[in-house]
Protein backbone atom coordinates (compact mmCIF):
# COMPACT_ATOMS: atom_id res chain seq x y z
CA UNK A 1 0.00 0.00 0.00
CA UNK A 2 1.70 3.30 -0.84
CA UNK A 3 0.72 6.33 1.12
CA UNK A 4 -0.54 8.65 -1.11
CA UNK A 5 -3.73 6.06 -1.67
CA UNK A 6 -6.71 5.17 0.46
CA UNK A 7 -6.90 1.25 1.20
CA UNK A 8 -10.15 0.18 -0.85
CA UNK A 9 -12.30 -0.53 1.79
CA UNK A 10 -12.26 3.14 2.47
CA UNK A 11 -12.80 4.68 -1.17
CA UNK A 12 -16.62 5.29 -1.47
CA UNK A 13 -18.05 6.08 2.28
CA UNK A 14 -16.42 3.16 3.68
CA UNK A 15 -14.42 4.98 6.05
CA UNK A 16 -17.67 6.53 7.63
CA UNK A 17 -18.99 3.32 7.80
CA UNK A 18 -15.61 1.64 9.33
CA UNK A 19 -15.76 4.70 11.95
CA UNK A 20 -19.49 4.37 13.28
CA UNK A 21 -18.99 1.02 13.14
CA UNK A 22 -15.75 1.04 15.42
CA UNK A 23 -17.35 3.96 17.56
CA UNK A 24 -20.56 2.60 17.88
CA UNK A 25 -20.55 1.33 21.47
CA UNK A 26 -18.70 4.43 22.69
CA UNK A 27 -21.51 6.39 21.30
CA UNK A 28 -24.63 4.81 22.92
CA UNK A 29 -23.88 6.16 26.13
CA UNK A 30 -23.49 9.89 25.09
CA UNK A 31 -26.84 9.43 22.98
CA UNK A 32 -28.49 7.97 25.40
CA UNK A 33 -27.93 10.70 27.88
CA UNK A 34 -28.48 13.44 25.01
CA UNK A 35 -31.86 11.99 24.70
CA UNK A 36 -32.79 12.66 28.25
CA UNK A 37 -31.70 16.22 28.44
CA UNK A 38 -34.54 18.36 27.40
CA UNK A 39 -36.43 16.36 30.47
CA UNK A 40 -33.10 17.23 32.04
CA UNK A 41 -33.19 20.60 31.34
CA UNK A 42 -36.58 21.19 31.90
CA UNK A 43 -36.60 20.12 35.60
CA UNK A 44 -33.69 22.05 36.11
CA UNK A 45 -35.60 25.13 34.91
CA UNK A 46 -38.67 24.81 37.06
CA UNK A 47 -36.61 23.24 39.81
CA UNK A 48 -38.70 19.92 40.13
CA UNK A 49 -38.13 16.37 39.42
CA UNK A 50 -40.42 15.83 36.78
CA UNK A 51 -41.15 12.26 37.84
CA UNK A 52 -43.01 13.70 40.92
CA UNK A 53 -45.73 16.04 41.30
CA UNK A 54 -44.81 18.95 43.39
CA UNK A 55 -46.06 22.82 43.56
CA UNK A 56 -45.34 25.14 40.99
CA UNK A 57 -42.24 27.31 42.56
CA UNK A 58 -43.37 29.27 45.35
CA UNK A 59 -47.30 29.28 43.89
CA UNK A 60 -48.56 26.38 46.58
CA UNK A 61 -50.44 24.65 43.46
CA UNK A 62 -49.90 21.07 43.88
CA UNK A 63 -49.58 20.14 39.81
CA UNK A 64 -53.13 17.91 38.60
CA UNK A 65 -54.53 18.86 41.87
CA UNK A 66 -57.30 21.02 38.95
CA UNK A 67 -58.72 19.52 36.09
CA UNK A 68 -60.46 20.53 32.72
CA UNK A 69 -63.21 18.83 31.89
CA UNK A 70 -64.66 18.55 28.41
CA UNK A 71 -68.48 17.48 27.33
CA UNK A 72 -70.21 17.51 24.23
CA UNK A 73 -73.84 19.20 23.74
CA UNK A 74 -76.40 18.59 21.31
CA UNK A 75 -77.43 22.34 21.30
CA UNK A 76 -76.46 25.53 23.32
CA UNK A 77 -79.70 25.76 25.77
CA UNK A 78 -78.36 22.00 27.01
CA UNK A 79 -75.40 22.93 27.55
CA UNK A 80 -75.86 26.36 29.94
CA UNK A 81 -78.37 24.76 31.35
CA UNK A 82 -75.72 21.74 32.25
CA UNK A 83 -73.03 25.04 33.05
CA UNK A 84 -74.91 26.88 35.43
CA UNK A 85 -76.35 23.67 37.19
CA UNK A 86 -72.45 22.61 37.90
CA UNK A 87 -71.44 25.96 39.08
CA UNK A 88 -74.00 26.58 41.48
CA UNK A 89 -73.14 22.58 43.08
CA UNK A 90 -69.76 24.23 43.08
CA UNK A 91 -68.52 20.85 41.03
CA UNK A 92 -67.20 23.47 38.75
CA UNK A 93 -65.71 26.84 39.17
CA UNK A 94 -65.81 28.09 35.56
CA UNK A 95 -67.25 26.54 32.20
CA UNK A 96 -66.55 27.89 28.85
CA UNK A 97 -69.15 27.46 26.12
CA UNK A 98 -67.63 26.74 22.49
CA UNK A 99 -70.18 27.23 20.05
CA UNK A 100 -70.34 25.33 16.47
CA UNK A 101 -67.94 22.57 16.61
CA UNK A 102 -68.56 19.65 14.17
CA UNK A 103 -68.25 16.09 15.88
CA UNK A 104 -67.50 13.45 13.49
CA UNK A 105 -67.66 9.77 15.14
CA UNK A 106 -69.13 6.28 15.07
CA UNK A 107 -71.93 5.02 16.02
CA UNK A 108 -74.01 1.95 16.01
CA UNK A 109 -71.95 1.27 13.54
CA UNK A 110 -72.45 4.26 11.63
CA UNK A 111 -70.20 7.38 10.89
CA UNK A 112 -72.46 10.38 12.15
CA UNK A 113 -71.31 14.06 12.13
CA UNK A 114 -73.31 16.44 14.11
CA UNK A 115 -73.07 20.38 15.44
CA UNK A 116 -72.25 20.57 18.62
CA UNK A 117 -71.71 22.55 21.63
CA UNK A 118 -67.97 22.20 23.71
CA UNK A 119 -68.12 23.00 27.27
CA UNK A 120 -64.91 23.13 28.84
CA UNK A 121 -64.88 22.65 32.61
CA UNK A 122 -62.39 23.81 35.20
CA UNK A 123 -62.65 21.83 38.86
CA UNK A 124 -60.35 20.32 41.22
CA UNK A 125 -59.42 17.13 40.13
CA UNK A 126 -60.69 15.27 43.20
CA UNK A 127 -64.45 16.41 42.15
CA UNK A 128 -63.93 14.94 38.50
CA UNK A 129 -65.74 11.40 39.71
CA UNK A 130 -68.89 13.51 40.92
CA UNK A 131 -68.89 16.19 38.05
CA UNK A 132 -69.17 13.20 35.54
CA UNK A 133 -71.90 11.63 38.01
CA UNK A 134 -74.11 14.61 37.53
CA UNK A 135 -73.35 15.39 33.92
CA UNK A 136 -74.24 11.82 33.09
CA UNK A 137 -77.80 12.29 35.29
CA UNK A 138 -78.88 15.31 33.30
CA UNK A 139 -77.26 14.67 29.76
CA UNK A 140 -79.52 13.78 26.92
CA UNK A 141 -77.14 11.57 25.18
CA UNK A 142 -77.13 8.11 25.87
CA UNK A 143 -73.49 7.86 25.91
CA UNK A 144 -72.37 11.75 27.50
CA UNK A 145 -68.72 12.62 26.50
CA UNK A 146 -67.40 13.40 30.09
CA UNK A 147 -63.17 13.83 29.71
CA UNK A 148 -61.11 15.10 32.17
CA UNK A 149 -57.55 16.07 31.93
CA UNK A 150 -55.14 17.49 34.68
CA UNK A 151 -53.71 20.99 34.81
CA UNK A 152 -49.65 21.03 34.92
CA UNK A 153 -49.62 24.47 35.42
CA UNK A 154 -50.83 27.56 34.97
CA UNK A 155 -51.86 31.15 35.85
CA UNK A 156 -51.26 30.79 40.11
CA UNK A 157 -53.98 32.79 41.55
CA UNK A 158 -56.58 31.84 38.59
CA UNK A 159 -55.73 28.15 39.75
CA UNK A 160 -56.20 28.74 43.45
CA UNK A 161 -59.45 30.23 42.69
CA UNK A 162 -60.50 27.15 41.40
CA UNK A 163 -59.93 25.45 44.77
CA UNK A 164 -61.36 28.67 46.69
CA UNK A 165 -64.81 28.28 44.75
CA UNK A 166 -64.97 24.51 44.71
CA UNK A 167 -63.70 23.56 47.98
CA UNK A 168 -67.16 23.43 49.39
CA UNK A 169 -67.80 20.12 48.05
CA UNK A 170 -66.68 16.93 49.89
CA UNK A 171 -64.40 15.50 47.44
CA UNK A 172 -66.20 11.82 48.16
CA UNK A 173 -69.36 13.17 47.46
CA UNK A 174 -71.58 12.86 44.40
CA UNK A 175 -74.07 15.29 43.75
CA UNK A 176 -77.27 14.35 41.55
CA UNK A 177 -79.62 16.46 40.63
Amino acid sequence: MRWGRAPAFLLGGGAALLLSVLWMPALLPVASRLLLLPRALLSMASGSNPSQPSPASGSGYVQGSVSAAFVTCPNEKVAKEIARAVVEKRLAACVNLIPQITSIYEWKGKIEEDSEVLMMIKTRSSLVPALTDFVRSVHPYEVAEVIALPVAQGNAPYLHWVHQVTESVSDSSTVLP
